[in-house]
């Protein structure tokens, strides 16, 4: 008999694994403007001198490669779920020794092709079974539980850059590179093994062998969410990216930057579940009004005015708790296009974190 919805002991274990997944693919992408101070500033930066523009393409190349193929990996292990598995640890091979080779590196294009474009393609692999399962596991407590394993990304944010920082002080970008390797490799090679979807997989690649309905394109709903991710992700992303940046430009030492990031990262995490469990009990149009007026409000009455380290912090408590949690509305809104449990689902999720992919290019520009 197939394991319950939305609750017992196999669908929260699935949600730990995810949760675990998100915190290492993504939370490298999310703490990179602590490298990209480093690469900036750093006397031993074999990069120092270049363009912030050329740096900041690393990081924008890691977060925009994962997002836009969600335009094609969501479909293809849709439609092959017995590939699914053995894709997943040619991805963890992938990105394990991406990340080793680019410590050897001593040109920005290397680091945009290793830690930027094959990183993101093993990101992307690793996260795609996320999405697909989460639908399989979750109906009623969608909103929560996407909120709880999208979380990662905020506690990954918040612990890793005061660690990230502390290597990079003492035995350089080199070996930090090298040391994160080995814990990649590890914690999502466990969260791999944990992974498991709800349903048997010859019902899966039978259910799913139809061609894809591309009839939510059409769809109103989804046009207005997704100009609405985009137009949010515009802010968002420069954000987390320059916010390490624009503490040094205040005259401050790297470890406040690499604390800003931590503590907004970390309020991105109460943003997650505090929007999943609103979506869970209220339309969520009303959850979108709420976190855009909140982060409108961090923006404009905050940061233009942040010249000290103190509006600095209430800055990225407020813009993290409303802006870091809008993702959260995804899978609702997902819902309400095609209903809770169709096999249309994650091909538009996979549309909305393109969209994200696209931001992520620009926006930072």
């Amino acid at each position: 008999s197939l394991a319950p919805v939305d609750k017992g002991r196999d669908a929260w274990l699935f949600v730990l694994a995810a949760f675990m997944t998100e915190t290492f693919v993504w939370g490298f992408a999310f703490i990179y403007g602590v490298f990209q101070n480093y690469y900036a500033s750093s006397p031993d930066s074999p990069f120092r001198g270049a363009s912030l523009s050329a740096l900041s393409a690393i990081g924008t190349t890691g977060l925009a490669v994962p997002y836009i193929s969600g335009l094609i990996l969501p479909a293809f292990m849709a439609r092959h779920p017995r590939w699914i598995r053995c894709m997943q640890w040619l991805a963890l091979g992938l990105g394990t020794g991406s990340f080793v080779l680019s410590s050897f590196a001593n040109s920005i294009w290397q680091l945009i092709i290793l830690q930027g474009v094959l990183v993101g393609i093993s990101c992307g692999i690793l996260y795609t079974p996320v999405i697909l399962w989460l639908y399989e596991w979750f109906v009623e407590r969608r909103g929560l539980a996407g909120g709880i394993l999208q979380s990662g990304t905020g506690i990954g944010g918040a612990a890793f850059p005061p660690l990230i920082g502390l290597l990079l002080e003492t035995v350089g970008f080199r070996w930090t590179l090298r040391i994160w390797a080995v814990a990649f490799a590890i914690f999502t090679g466990i969260a791999i093994c944990f992974m498991k979807p709800r349903l048997p997989i010859p019902a899966v690649a039978q259910a799913r062998s139809a061609p894809i309905d591309l009839s939510y394109l059409k769809n109103p709903i989804f046009a207005a969410v997704g100009l609405t991710i985009l137009v949010q992700s515009l802010a968002y992303f420069p954000v987390n990216l320059y916010m390490p940046t624009y503490t040094s430009l205040l005259g401050l030492p790297p470890l406040d930057g690499q604390l800003v990031l931590s503590v907004f990262n970390l309020f991105c995490v109460i943003g997650q579940v505090l929007i999943g469990w609103m979506c869970d009990r209220m339309p969520y149009s009303r959850v979108m009004m709420f976190s855009a007026l909140g982060s409108a409000f961090a923006a404009y009455l905050l940061w233009g005015f942040a010249n000290s380290l103190g509006l600095v912090f209430l800055f990225v408590v407020i813009f993290g708790t409303t802006a870091g949690g809008f993702n959260s509305i995804v899978p609702p809104a997902t819902g309400d296009i095609v209903g809770p449990s169709s096999p249309t689902s994650s091909a538009i999720f996979g549309s909305f974190a393109a969209v994200k992919g696209i931001a992520a290019i620009i926006g930072p520009i």
